[in-house]
């Protein structure tokens, strides 16, 4: 007889697929009345041209948000898994897919912990992120585990690595394997694939993401194909999380051992910001673990939902 967990596994994949489905089925739909107004798109392109050339168009701020549907929330069966907590869904239209969101997080091991939610790569964490925050979902919970890949994992009001909101979507921006040089073995230089201070989602099975996070406090390279989706990296803090990689750990009762052993380390407070364009900054500037004198006074005020 299968196991809970096993059904639970089965139970998310299904969802997995139904949501894949419905997201063909749009793709379909999109592509076939691409192709019924063709014609018609051409004609107005002509004389919105003609239009343009005249001066009939004056310049307007750019939109950084989505009109279309940019995510799916796929529900959960809180029947089978009572660590799910309902605090309702984002808003799956007008979400921001250009720019970064701030997210801070305060816990009881140092100085603010700044996040930069990528909103191109990944907005659907974003916006489940944000809606989550605007609901005091993680405050006064535990990162629950420090992971052996180098990571702290948080999120998880149960402390169990099954809890979570009522609902999942699809992972976004997960990175590629590397690929195998003629010597079957990495390059000494290569990148690695989850750099330290890398922030990612994590779920179980794969794909059905919910609140889980993961805050990388030394390079990772896994050996199989990644499984956790980027959305953000730290940017001033990161001293703070290699404290908490640091802490001595225990087993977990699941044969484990990532379990902090005599600190808990509780999130006070997780709040975002609202979205705002990429700062003009050097590209991809490295991590930094020394807060900044704003990071070190009171967090941001928490978006709203959705």
């Amino acid at each position: 007889m299968a196991s809970s967990r096993d059904r639970q596994r089965k139970l998310a994949r299904a969802k997995l697929d139904r949501q894949m489905a419905r997201r063909a089925a749009a793709t379909k739909r999109r592509r076939q009345i691409r192709a019924g107004v063709g014609t018609t798109l051409v004609l107005l392109l002509v004389v919105a041209g003609s239009a343009w050339a005249l001066g009939a168009f004056d310049s307007e701020p750019t939109d950084t948000s989505a009109a279309d549907e940019t995510c799916l929330w796929t529900p959960q069966n809180t029947q089978g898994n009572s660590n799910l907590k309902d605090v309702g869904e984002p808003a799956t239209t007008g979400l921001p897919v250009t720019g970064i969101r701030t997210m801070t997080v305060v816990t009881n091991q140092g100085s603010p912990i700044t996040v930069e939610l990528d909103l191109a790569g990944a907005p659907c964490a974003a916006a489940s992120i944000t809606h989550l925050a605007s609901q005091s979902f993680y405050d006064n919970t535990k990162c629950h585990e420090i992971r052996p890949e180098g990571a702290v994992r948080c999120g998880d009001p149960s402390g169990t690595g099954l809890g979570g909101p009522t609902y999942t979507f699809y992972s976004e921006n997960v990175p590629t394997a590397p690929e195998a040089s003629p010597e079957a073995s990495p390059a000494p230089d290569a990148a690695p694939t989850y750099p330290k201070g890398t922030v990612a989602m994590i779920s179980n099975p794969p794909g059905a993401n919910g609140s889980q996070f993961l805050i990388f406090f030394k390079d990772h390279t896994p050996t199989e194909d990644p499984q956790y989706p980027i959305i953000g990296r730290v940017t001033e803090g990161l001293d703070v999380v290699e404290k908490i990689g640091a802490l001595p750990t225990v087993d977990n009762g699941a044969g484990e051992k990532v379990k902090p052993e005599k600190d808990d380390v509780v999130i006070q407070s997780l709040t975002v910001g609202e979205p705002v364009l990429d700062p003009a900054s050097p590209a991809d500037p490295a991590p930094t673990g020394t807060p900044s004198p704003e990071a070190s006074g009171a967090p941001e005020a928490s978006a709203s939902a959705g």
